[in-house]
């Protein structure tokens, strides 16, 4: 039994697909050949923001936490800028979405504002805004991780 489709019905499904297919590489699966490094840099930038968690109230206290709060936030730095590659690595010539790379320079930006108000002891800022990223990229490791676990639809055809 043969079925007609009309031109714009095939073009939606098509874009429906690619649509998956972008998501798909993203999430990890499909054949993106970035996605395991965007996964890798969240994770990474996330054990960043938290080892600075850490390190923080030692930072008070003593003058060993106050220097391995320092080398901290540069690390976390650039694992902020690490997840920025990656992410633009995914987008640009893996063919994923961009939303990861706006993530990614949200998360640059608000380290950036991070630094600043470390350095110039501003800590009413200082404070939650470590604590708002921290959460802010658990929530993004977490999009990554269950869009992961999450069956694509040709799995479940």
């Amino acid at each position: 039994m043969a079925t007609r489709t009309t031109a714009g019905t095939a073009a939606s499904m098509t874009a429906a697909d690619e649509a998956a297919a972008s998501a798909a590489v993203v999430a990890g699966r499909g054949d993106g050949r970035f996605a395991g490094f965007v996964r890798v840099s969240i994770a990474l930038q996330t054990a960043g923001i938290f080892f600075q968690a850490v390190t923080a109230g030692t930072a008070l206290t003593s003058e060993v936490g106050s220097t391995l709060h320092d080398l901290g936030s540069k690390g976390m730095y650039a694992m902020s800028m690490l997840y920025l590659l990656a992410a633009i690595l995914a987008w640009r010539p893996g063919g994923g979405p961009g939303r990861p790379a706006l993530f990614a320079t949200g998360f640059l930006l608000l380290g950036t504002l991070q630094v600043v108000m470390g350095v110039n002891h501003v800590m009413a800022v200082h404070l939650p805004l470590g604590v708002l990223m921290f959460g802010l990229s658990l929530l993004d490791l977490g999009r990554v991780v269950l869009q992961r676990m999450r069956p694509t639809a040709e799995a479940a055809a």
